[in-house]
């Protein structure tokens, strides 16, 4: 798929994979590598592909990997950058549209229609909001929103949204929309983080947020439509898979697995001896998941183990100062004053007072 062009005339372009359906189960959209240094997706959509090779496949499937051709080669020495755009500074992820005004004289309009007319009238109005931001803008793009454009038109054409990243140095965690909650038990995956109906320009948010306020505004209506339906359907997620910068193919293999598992939850797949890992799975609102900023500069021993709780008053981190030794304080112990889950830290050891050092939950509970 062609969505760009470099100042030279080369074509910015990325890989789709279309593996068509034998039913009218519901379809997919899987993107990897939106952010340059996380590729991890990218060996997982080559093993969902292998895998699926001999798997009964019941709803239609779209993956893309590399979805991000700018990021993805976006090179500073040994590092990968690729997080923000380089000539805007704005974050890959945070470039998808949504406008509240796409339910003008909408709702109105179908108010009183079965919920599967609503579903494919909605479905076309969110295309067609697409291709207007696309082919008619007067003033034109930046390059970040004529790619995640593209991408997100593949997207509103599917029922179910993945969106694959990783963290700098992370756990395995779900960026799950409150109303999917349930779905969040079918991946092998022990921490959710529960997001509200709140778009601050994420593909899961531009994916779920435009149905679930659908759904809002119509039961407002009188209407009993609902996106979690037989007939609708409708789920977006980010999967967090580790940490950026590396693949791991056998990691892949069973994070395919995970995927897959809910897959086969959703019908998409006929392979019932895909059932979820026994595990504890513990889950967060997102107004409860928080960073905590250093207090201070110096080389961090990070010592919190992810995805298991930390006590009040135990030791996250010690951060090491090297300039006070002998006139001071070399050692300073980092603690929290309440119970938390740390699921990431930042991915060097060196960092500047105020620098993200982690981010945890709190308020936690078991899904």
């Amino acid at each position: 798929m062609h969505v760009g062009e470099l100042a030279s005339g080369a074509a910015l372009t990325v890989p789709v994979y279309r593996i068509k359906g034998n039913s009218n189960a519901p379809s997919v959209y899987i993107q990897a590598n939106m952010h340059g240094a996380e590729v991890q997706g990218n060996a997982v959509i080559f093993q969902l592909l292998e895998i699926l090779k001999n798997t009964s496949v019941k709803g239609d499937v779209t993956l893309v990997p590399y979805a991000n051709p700018v990021g993805c080669n976006h090179k500073n020495g040994e590092y990968t950058l690729g997080r923000f755009d380089p000539i805007t500074g704005v974050n890959w992820n945070r470039m998808y549209h949504f406008d509240e005004s796409v339910f003008d004289n909408f709702i109105e309009s179908y108010k009183e229609q079965p919920e599967l007319v609503i579903e494919q009238a909605f479905k076309k109005l969110l295309l067609q909001s697409i291709d207007q931001k696309l082919e008619h803008n007067s003033f034109g793009l930046t390059t970040g929103q004529r790619i995640a454009y593209q991408l997100q038109r593949l997207a509103h054409e599917a029922d179910l949204v993945l969106d694959l990243h990783t963290g700098p140095i992370s756990s395995k965690h779900l960026y799950c929309p409150e109303y999917a909650m349930q779905s969040a038990n079918y991946f092998n995956i022990p921490h959710t983080i529960l997001i509200p109906n709140s778009f601050d320009g994420a593909l899961d948010e531009a994916t779920f947020c435009p149905w679930w306020s659908l759904q809002e505004k119509l039961q407002a209506a009188g209407h009993h439509f609902s996106i979690t339906s037989a007939t609708v359907n409708k789920e977006s997620f980010t999967v967090e898979l580790g940490s950026q910068e590396k693949i791991d193919l056998d990691e892949a293999y069973q994070d395919a697995l995970s995927i897959l598992t809910y897959l086969q939850h959703k019908n998409v797949i006929a392979d019932t001896s895909l059932t979820p890992e026994k595990l504890t799975r513990y889950g967060c609102y997102l107004k409860n998941y928080k960073a905590f900023y250093s207090p201070m500069g110096g080389m961090v021993d990070y010592l919190a183990e992810f995805g298991k709780p930390l006590m009040a008053g135990e030791s996250l981190a010690q951060i090491l100062r090297m300039d006070n030794y002998g006139d001071g304080e070399p050692l300073h112990q980092i603690t929290m004053a309440q119970d938390v889950i740390p699921i990431l830290h930042f991915a060097s050891a060196s960092v500047n007072q105020g620098t993200e050092l982690y981010k945890v939950f709190t308020k936690y509970f078991v899904l």
